[in-house]
């Protein structure tokens, strides 16, 4: 057995838990087209400014969501570095990419290359090792307040087999993600260690395994990821997620490794993304997510102990077909239930 699947093919039931928790609340998740497509683009812009702002801040950048928010309308905002807003365009626009068109993004080395130099497109300094592998050593050091080096925290793959052993975990993760034989989260948790410990690029691995984050997740049906910020959920742990990072990446080459730290990590974030999702179904939140005819239904239900389709229909002045929609929306939130069927067919709010 591969050293990538015996890291994965045994793991605690904690980590079992974690996932069936993820699994039932994606199972609650109902798909972004069944919504109001308004509301759930404002949530998706929102979350690019916030996931731009927080990825970079993680590698000490110190712009905050409005600075963001000001740089991506193109106002000027002149207290910062021009490297700080370099990255952060950068960032903003790749991860908009993703949520736009990750069906269509191919999971291979060149989308790997080809991510990395759209990620620093715009950083004037990296100009020239945009989208290529490292040609020196970048291990990972520790400096204090005044930037001296207080030592190498992690030695990070050599240069000269970094292209080796890019294409044997790239091409592993395709495979186990296409075979189906583990679970999609643990695969995507064991790259993003491997490819954090390889540190591929001469800089910019953080920021590019965070949107590779939001893409893997995005492709493995957890449809949700573009409505909250993975990105902010880790900057709020930031301390816990080198900590887990660091603990579980020094058993790489090992006799015994263990990667339980960074999966408890990387799927105690996901779970709490996926939690955050589902609240924005909840009953305080519902009237941001329903078009305005689907608001129609569900308002009138709230007057009513039960009413029909057509009785629906006249008193919300709602289509009969659009109810029809609405009501089915609303038996996906479990905000209605139905009672009955055929013609007399009754619908009341649960």
């Amino acid at each position: 057995m591969e050293k990538k699947e015996k890291r994965i093919a045994h793991v605690s039931q904690k980590i079992w838990s974690l996932i069936n928790q993820i699994d039932h609340l994606k199972g609650q998740w109902i798909g972004g087209a069944k919504l109001n497509p308004q509301a759930l683009g404002r949530l998706k812009r929102s979350v690019l400014v916030t996931s731009s702002a927080a990825s970079t801040r993680i590698e000490g950048a110190a712009l905050s969501d409005e600075d963001v928010e000001k740089i991506m309308r193109g106002i000027s905002v002149q207290k910062f570095k021009d490297r700080d807003k370099q990255e952060v365009q950068g960032y903003f626009e790749l991860l908009s990419t993703v949520f736009d068109v990750w069906k269509q993004v191919p999971f291979n080395e060149s989308m790997l290359k080809h991510s990395h130099k759209e990620l620093l497109k715009y950083v004037d300094k990296d100009e020239r090792h945009r989208g290529e592998y490292k040609k020196t050593e970048n291990n990972i050091e520790m400096f204090d307040e005044s930037g001296k080096s207080l030592g190498i925290v992690f030695k990070t793959t050599p240069a000269y087999l970094t292209p080796k052993q890019m294409q044997e975990l790239v091409e592993w993760t395709a495979w186990a993600l296409d075979e189906s034989e583990y679970h999609p989260l643990l695969i995507i948790g064991n790259f993003l260690l491997t490819f954090l410990a390889i540190h591929p690029f001469q800089d910019g691995n953080g920021r590019l395994s965070r949107v590779l984050t939001n893409l893997l997740l995005l492709k493995m049906g957890y449809t949700y990821v573009p409505y909250v910020s993975h990105e902010k959920l880790v900057e709020d742990s930031k301390a816990e997620y080198y900590v887990a990072l660091r603990k579980s990446q020094l058993t790489l080459g090992t006799e015994r490794e263990d990667i339980e730290s960074w999966l408890e990590f990387f799927l105690t974030v996901s779970l709490e993304q996926a939690r955050q999702a589902i609240e924005l179904l909840s009953h305080e939140n519902i009237e941001k997510i329903l078009s305005p005819k689907q608001l129609a239904v569900w308002r009138y239900l709230e007057t009513v102990d039960e009413a029909t389709a057509g009785e629906i229909a006249k008193a919300a002045d709602v289509a009969r077909p659009t109810v029809s929609q609405a009501v089915d929306v609303l038996l996906r939130l479990k905000k209605v239930e139905r009672i009955g069927q055929g013609r007399t067919t009754r619908y009341r709010k649960f």
